[in-house]
């Protein structure tokens, strides 16, 4: 799993100031929509030019290319609707649940029971009977080729950042961004928030009581690799 990590923010040209984003700006579900359509009509295209389609009863003449290709200009006028909503859990839990993913191996080592006969024995849990622990043995070999799958591909990265949180930027940018947001916040708390500012709230304001949040602990990256699942 590769993660990228998008700021909801970033520095005017200049860099004299912050810019915040709208609380819309992730996944505009229209625009979600059109990528979707283009992504899934080009595999189809390819599918086909590389014959891992198959026409059967009335399909059976969109196996000619100039219909193949009528049905797919067709289908890719449409309006397609793609289904997205808030995930039950509050973006917490996708934060966490994403965690367990970029700051640990396919398996841990607590899983692993046994290594015996040329097998290896393991912990597993089946979802399809109210998670229930089980064990499993299997060969040394397919052990490995299903924990290689969850190796990147070459070129890949598991958390690529963008912006000022990139490698080449953010040991200059960062501790910028860190001090145009202090002087936003303490601006903010100097002057109370108006009812009719209450939609451009800053980001550094707390939603619930209106107060100015701040800053109690900075975590290094090391630190937080220990307080990471295991």
């Amino acid at each position: 799993m590769s993660i990228a990590c998008l700021p909801a923010g970033g520095l005017s040209a200049d860099q004299s100031h912050w810019i915040q984003s709208r609380r819309s700006f992730f996944l505009p579900v229209k625009i979600l929509s059109r990528v979707f359509r283009g992504k899934f009509t080009q595999a189809l295209k390819r599918a086909f030019c590389e014959g891992k389609l198959g026409f059967h009863g009335t399909l059976k003449l969109l196996a000619q290319p100039k219909t193949f290709s009528a049905w797919l200009r067709q289908l890719f006028r449409n309006d397609w609707v793609v289904y997205s909503k808030r995930p039950f859990g509050g973006p917490e839990h996708v934060l966490c649940y994403l965690g367990a993913y970029t700051h640990r191996v396919a398996i841990s080592n607590h899983r692993l029971v046994a290594l015996a006969d040329g097998k290896v024995t393991f912990r597993w849990r089946d979802s399809a009977h109210k998670n229930k622990k089980r064990l499993i043995a299997m060969p040394v070999e397919e052990f490995l080729r299903r924990f290689l799958l969850h190796l990147l591909p070459r070129g890949f990265v598991r958390i690529r950042n963008f912006g000022f949180l990139a490698n080449r930027h953010r040991t200059t940018l960062l501790p910028l961004c860190s001090q145009l947001l202090n002087s936003a916040s303490q601006s903010s708390s100097n002057t109370p928030p108006s009812s009719n500012d209450a939609g451009t709230l800053s980001f550094w304001t707390c939603p619930l009581c209106g107060g100015p949040m701040r800053v109690i602990e900075r975590l290094t990256a090391a630190r937080i690799q220990l307080r990471s699942p295991p």
